[in-house]
């Protein structure tokens, strides 16, 4: 027979293999609207149909992640009335409205111009159609703003009151969504939706160039891929250093497992580079680390005292292993993007962009990088706050529903297999539409088109006023 605290493992297991399976679609889905609305607004300017052609290729993938990404955070509510009843009660009168504003706002309109986005461009025109293209990129942006404000309260709690069954009620709405944490995390989870997006279209670009190094679509891509990482990935650094710097304020717990940090440093704290963290015996075994760097980083200052998590209670003390590997996994990451937007750029500069193979290869391998740096990062925030899920008011354990262990092994079974059975697909659907070269007159996601049975082509080069003309 299974405990009451299997239930709970399982019910956290469950939301985290969805959410970690959901939150690659938005953040592409994110990233990929903005790309859409740059290539469509460069085809306007400038009337060259490469732009027109490339913002084809990719509509049709951005409509595959759109829907994915749908489909799969459908099931997040769902957990939220089954799995963490408790939690929905004691957190509805806020977090609520919040999601509400997310949907009626933000996803409507996404959702009410993506029809327009896919299907409309002979029907509305290409100007109102770039309306319609950037009220979907504003949508997803907008989206991530109402969701990450839900995230960021469960952070940093304010604005709230307590009524008399225990639940938090607004009482500052200000407060309550520009909470202490949330600028950070929107600039961080922004970045990185962008960032993202970029090795993925650099990695498509670099694919397409080890085969055809002419094929201009693969060459513009690759061109602004590059250019967005070799821009992003520093910023990224450096809004990721501010949000630990908040984080180290508000969260000192959730730092102090990050660091690796068992015991408290009175005069400067080594920063910990490896070591297998012993969660027992409250220590780091086996450690590489630079004496007083953590110290410098985090309070810029060599000398400067850090606390360990000896000065908390045990009872309160995140699961230090799975934060700090996961902490380490995306600096690194970070760090390679950093080496791959450099590395471009020398390769700009030599006039060899398109030719340097090993800058290809390097590009390709790191299409996934975004991705799992994205997991990893969830992994480290959410997990780093626990036993919390409104942090040091709610407790993991008073959050669940009271359901048994088999109930809930139930679902996370058929959540596991329908996910990968359907997923699985689509994914592979998706490769294979990048496996093929971006070509000129790139055909749209549009049903039908009785011009080309009457042999018109589009033209080599057209303008916004002119999308088509007959072949000569």
């Amino acid at each position: 027979m299974l405990s009451n605290i299997d239930a709970l493992v399982l019910a956290r297991a469950q939301f985290g293999f969805t959410v970690a399976f959901h939150i690659i679609f938005p953040v592409f889905s994110i990233g990929l609207a903005s790309f859409l609305a740059v290539l469509e607004g460069l085809w306007l300017a400038t009337g060259r149909q490469v732009f027109m052609d490339l913002f084809k290729y990719w509509i049709k993938i951005f409509a595959i992640v759109f829907a994915m990404g749908v489909v799969s955070g459908l099931v997040m509510s769902y957990q939220f009335g089954t799995n963490w009843s408790v939690f929905s009660d004691k957190t509805g009168p806020v977090l609520g409205p919040l999601m509400a504003y997310e949907v009626l706002s933000a996803f409507f309109l996404e959702a009410g111009f993506l029809g327009v986005m896919l299907f409309g461009m002979r029907k509305v025109g290409p100007r109102l159609h770039f309306l319609a293209t950037l009220a979907v990129a504003f949508g997803t942006f907008f989206s991530a703003f109402w969701i990450l404000s839900v995230n960021s309260w469960m952070q940093t709690p304010q604005g709230y009151g307590v009524n008399a069954a225990g639940q938090f009620v607004p009482e500052d709405w200000w407060a309550i969504v520009f909470n202490p944490s949330f600028p950070y995390r929107l600039v961080h989870m922004v970045l990185a939706a962008y960032l993202t997006t970029s090795l993925v279209v650099g990695a498509v670009g670099a694919w397409h160039l080890l085969r055809d190094r002419f094929n201009i679509g693969a060459r513009t891509m690759f061109s602004m891929a590059m250019w967005m990482a070799a821009l992003v990935a520093p910023l990224q650094i450096l809004a990721g250093d501010a949000h630990g710097l908040n984080t180290l304020e508000h969260q000192p717990a959730k730092v102090m497992a990050m660091e690796g940090h068992y015991e408290s440093h009175p005069d400067g704290a080594p920063l910990i580079l490896f070591g297998l963290p012993n969660q027992e015996a409250g220590r780091m075994d086996y450690q590489v680390s630079i004496p007083k760097l953590s110290s410098l980083i985090l309070k810029h200052d060599l000398n400067a005292p850090l606390k360990g998590l000896d000065s908390i209670p045990r009872t309160n003390w995140p699961p230090v292993p799975v934060v700090f590997w996961s902490f380490r996994v995306m600096i690194a990451l970070g760090m390679l993007m950093l080496l791959l937007g450099v590395v471009s750029l020398v390769a700009r500069y030599k006039r060899r962009l398109y030719e340097w193979t090993p800058l290809h290869r390097f590009a390709l391998a790191m299409g996934p990088a975004g991705f799992v740096a994205v997991v990893a990062g969830w992994i480290t925030t959410e997990v780093g706050r626990q036993p919390f899920t409104v942090y040091g008011l709610l407790r993991t354990t008073e959050s669940a529903s009271p359901l048994s262990a088999p109930a809930v092994a139930a679902s996370l079974t058929a959540f596991v297999v329908i996910y990968f059975a359907v997923f699985s697909m689509g994914i592979l659907y998706i490769l294979r539409l990048m496996a093929k070269a971006p070509q000129p007159g790139e055909r749209g996601v549009e049903p039908g088109n009785p011009v080309r049975a009457a042999g018109i082509t589009p033209a080599p080069s057209v303008g916004p006023g002119r999308i088509l003309q007959p072949a000569e």
